[in-house]
């Protein structure tokens, strides 16, 4: 849509964006790509026509694909060709560099380092944005001296120790986005800022590939980022048209890793309709996940040729399945399923305070040859499926990837505020 927007003051301009604020909408800006290329901190400065088309195209995809995951960003929305609207943010000065293969300035600042060597847990790397100092590489420690002050946030410890987790868990989620189209993201730079409204720490900037090193099957010569660009013995027109041609190619493939890559669903299997809260919590968890899930009722005592057929019927028309049985009591449900289906089945009885203790066992103890597990949270066993699919379908594991560092940033939030508080 190319709504008109009524465009404040340029609070900012890089070298191949602006930034505006927008007068109508307190607390977001416009971000405007522009033509420019540049390498080695514009040394080498070029126009390319339709480049920032394709940037803005890049990283309004790379943006939804963080955030559908659950990774908080200041991406709103594409707003045209050219720009996407993003909450404003004051930028903390840092260039967070995750590498995955040891490759470019690493093996000029590591001599001895093979080029290829990969690295597992990710390499993490700091840079002050500073083009008259050449972006020097900094320290921890450095970063925690400066004592950044921004949107009225201190950046300490903690704000630190979050955007040192996100770097890796954004890696990890792009990684595994771009593995799905066979190409290797080598290493990534991004930028965190403090969003002016709410404080929080979110990725900020943009991400589009003068980002990143990608490699097509692992391989250099096939690199397809911006080091094509700083490759070039001389700029000619032939030069710059392979450079687009790369740039193209990756703002295309980029759509793709939206798609899932193999979708799979959840059947809730339930022995009466009296446990239906307890399965609509499954289903519930499931959606979260983006997994669709169906719940049948069957008993297997009193109608194991039903459960039977019902089984079949999901066996038969090819979309790997998880199967959860619910049932208390006397589980018969799960293990009848597990005995006779090569999909996983997951038990998850609905214990009552009375005989819980008792019946649970019904569910653990088994017949040799089956391989339910058993998973009392209905959440849990969601969770579980999800881990299955994820195994298959990267935007599931994405969406788990982006929950535990969640999980992570509360529980260290959490603490940072507990300590004020006792102070």
């Amino acid at each position: 849509s190319k709504s008109f927007l009524k465009l404040g003051q340029k609070l900012n301009e890089g070298k191949t964006k602006q930034i505006f604020e927008l007068v109508d909408q307190p607390g977001l800006v416009l971000v405007q790509s522009k033509d420019q290329i540049t390498a080695g901190n514009a040394v080498r400065k070029d126009q390319m026509e339709g480049k920032a088309a394709i940037a803005n195209k890049t990283t309004s995809c790379v943006f939804k694909l963080l955030q559908e995951a659950g990774i908080k960003t200041a991406f709103v929305k594409q707003h045209s060709d050219t720009a996407f609207i993003a909450a404003h943010c004051e930028m903390i000065p840092i260039e967070w560099v995750c590498r995955r293969v040891a490759t470019g300035s690493f093996l000029k600042r590591n001599p001895g380092v093979k080029e290829g060597y990969r690295f597992s847990p990710l390499k993490m790397e700091m840079f002050f944005k500073d083009d008259a100092n050449n972006d020097p590489q900094w320290s921890e420690e450095q970063l925690l001296e400066a004592k950044f002050s921004l949107a009225g946030l201190s950046i300490g410890q903690c704000e630190v120790d979050i955007m040192n987790r996100s770097t890796v868990a954004i890696f990890e989620i792009l990684e595994k986005a771009w593995a799905t189209q066979n190409c290797t993201l080598v290493d990534m730079k991004i930028e965190f800022g403090v969003n002016v409204t709410t404080k929080e720490v979110v990725l900020a900037d943009v991400i589009d590939n003068d980002s990143w090193r990608l490699w097509p099957a692992g391989d250099r010569s096939q690199q397809k980022d911006k080091q094509v660009y700083r490759d070039l013995k001389e700029v000619t027109p032939e030069a710059m048209q392979m450079v687009k041609r790369n740039f193209e190619w990756v703002s295309e493939r980029v759509k793709l890793l939206l798609e899932p890559q193999a979708s799979g669903r959840v059947v809730v299997l339930m022995g009466s309709t009296s446990d239906m809260a307890h399965c609509e919590k499954i289903k519930k968890a499931c959606a979260s996940y983006g997994i669709p899930c169906t719940l049948r009722v069957t008993s297997a005592h009193k109608g194991p040729d039903e459960t039977l057929r019902i089984k079949a019927g999901y066996e038969g028309d090819g979309v790997p399945t998880v199967f959860v049985a619910v049932a208390g009591r006397s589980n018969g449900l799960g293990p009848v399923m597990s005995g006779n289906t090569a999909y996983p089945v997951i038990n998850c009885p609905p214990l009552t305070p009375d005989w819980g203790a008792q019946d649970v066992w019904s569910s653990l103890r088994m017949p040799s040859g089956l391989g339910c597990s058993t998973v009392l949270s209905p959440e849990a066993a969601a969770q579980f499926a999800a881990q299955i699919f994820g195994l298959s379908d990267h935007l599931v594991w994405c969406k788990l990837r982006a929950s535990m560092l969640n999980t992570w940033v509360s529980l260290k939030l959490a603490d940072k505020k507990l300590q004020a508080c006792s102070l």
